[in-house]
């Protein structure tokens, strides 16, 4: 990740590759946002350029122009998609627009000033975090520098540099994004070198030195707490099945969170094996153990003081000479027994084991992100992940934690007549049921191993299904690029904030 500053100087003293500047809508036409930073020769002249191009200023145009007038470097005009001068309420358009050209400058300039008309430290803020996230790049595998000049350094101009909230807000904003790009890393890299232990090892390295305690549970610890969703689902592999246990316990902590993430390395779909074209993104398919991990390191680093117990659920789905079969039946940490149907629902399997083992810690609020179901992404498309929960004030509070942080999240009722298609003859239920509803019905399955407080009654609890918005195989937007996208990262992180 670039390092992010904010500076109060004039665009004619910055000295940068790239210059971003902001268009709003006027009418028919586009027109750049002012800015003080701005020369009004400078303005006129892009003005009468994107006038002659025709720039409608709409989200995701992005328009590159050089030889301005007081700017030494190329500009790029960035559309936002505003009909005025941005408010507080615009900060996700502030957000996309910073993302997309920095995006299209990626791997073509080292520095780049951008210059918006940000009025408050929450307009700056999301002029920030936008940048940093458009700014990401994965080139590990790109030999001979093939990905270009990364981008090492970002300034965002505002006569509000000196302020505090300003201050404390772009701190933020760095720290989520150093943590959504190591997730990110993690999602990207192909399954070869990163499965179950690897991965462990890689969380282990993160969290070296940090005030997060690491527990990894290999496979006779897994048997020692009955994770039959771990153990079931891994038999197939050479690579045998983790837990990986985060502990972050500050002082005085305020709210007690626990996350649990699927960690499915490689979903070939065990014994029910996918088509082939099905297998090209599932390295994808551990992305919410991923987010939940970066999410627990940036609200370590943060300082927040709310307690984060978060569960990683790592195991590789593969056709061995010892995978599970259809008709096998699990036991579970919670002691329900489980019938084995489709071997591709392997996700919730390996949930299961890991909602069980965080409820015995009694959160205030327990939460589980999954690449769960292609339901989901038939329902609400790639943008999009669905929440469903047992209590709607959490449910709830997910979906404004998601609205704050400008991810995309839709409430999903927990339609519990659903529940009919599980019923099994020889266990306590199946593990999948009617294809109609499918998000639900798994998200009903994943309800069954959700604990109860010290009262007897049920944890509150809500399930993140980010099939859809995980991954991108579609035209990049924003601040989003092809591949991983790191989703879940923020909410988490603003959820934990709220609670602070």
């Amino acid at each position: 990740m670039p390092r992010l500053n904010v500076a109060d100087q004039l665009v004619a003293k910055s000295k940068s590759d790239a210059l971003v500047v902001l268009a709003v809508q006027d009418g028919e036409h586009a027109q750049v946002a002012a800015t003080p930073a701005l020369a009004a020769e400078t303005r006129e002249h892009l003005d009468a350029c994107l006038l002659t191009l025709s720039a409608s200023g709409a989200a995701d145009e992005v328009i590159k122009l050089a030889g301005v007038p007081g700017v030494a470097g190329q500009v790029v005009v960035t559309g936002s998609g505003l009909a005025g001068t941005p408010t507080d309420d615009d900060a996700e358009a502030l957000r996309r627009a910073a993302g997309a050209a920095v995006r299209a400058l990626s791997g073509k300039a080292e520095t780049i000033t951008v210059a918006f008309p940000a009025g408050s430290p929450a307009q700056v803020t999301a002029v920030a975090e936008g940048a940093l996230f458009g700014s990401y790049a994965f080139t590990s595998y790109k030999s001979n520098g093939a990905g270009g000049k990364a981008v090492a350094k970002i300034t965002v101009l505002t006569s509000l540099a000196k302020d505090k909230a300003v201050k404390a807000g772009v701190q933020q904003a760095q720290v989520v994004a150093d943590e959504r790009a190591w997730a990110q890393d993690l999602v990207n890299t192909p399954p070869l070198d990163l499965y179950p232990e690897s991965f462990a090892a890689a969380v282990k390295e993160h969290f070296a030195g940090s005030k997060v305690k690491v527990k990894i549970l290999d496979e006779k610890a897994l048997a020692k707490e009955s994770c039959g969703g771990l153990i079931g689902v891994g038999r197939g592999s050479a690579r045998p099945p983790r837990m990986v246990v985060l502990s972050y316990e500050p002082a005085r902590a305020k709210s007690h969170l626990a996350f649990v993430g699927k960690g499915i390395t490689f979903d070939s779909g065990g014994l029910c094996i996918k088509p082939a074209e099905g297998m090209i993104t599932m390295k994808c398919d551990m992305a919410g153990a991923a987010a939940v991990a970066a999410a627990t390191a940036a609200i370590a680093e943060l300082g927040l003081p709310v307690a984060v117990t978060t569960y990683l659920c790592l195991a590789e789905n593969l056709t061995g000479s010892d995978a599970q079969r259809p008709g096998d039946v699990l036991t579970m940490p919670n002691g329900r027994t489980v019938e084995v149907i489709n071997t591709d629902a392997e996700g919730r399997l390996v949930m299961a084991d890991g909602l069980a083992l965080a409820s015995r810690q009694e959160p205030d609020l327990l939460i589980d992100v999954a690449t769960l179901t292609g339901a989901a992404v038939l329902s609400l498309g790639t943008r999009t992940a669905a929440v469903l929960g047992n209590v709607d004030a959490a449910r709830d509070e997910v979906v404004a934690a998601a609205a704050d942080a400008g991810e995309d999240l839709w409430p999903i009722p927990l339609l519990q007549h659903l529940r009919s298609g599980m019923k099994s003859l020889v266990a306590d239920t199946k593990h999948t049921g009617a294809r109609q509803g499918g998000m639900i019905v798994a998200a009903l399955f994943l309800q069954d191993f959700v604990g109860e407080d010290a009262d007897g009654s049920p944890l509150p609890w809500a399930h993140l299904d980010i099939a859809g918005p995980a991954y991108s195989t579609d035209d990049a937007y924003g601040y989003v690029g092809k591949g991983a996208s790191g989703y879940g990262v923020r909410t988490l992180v603003q959820l934990a904030q709220s609670r602070s």
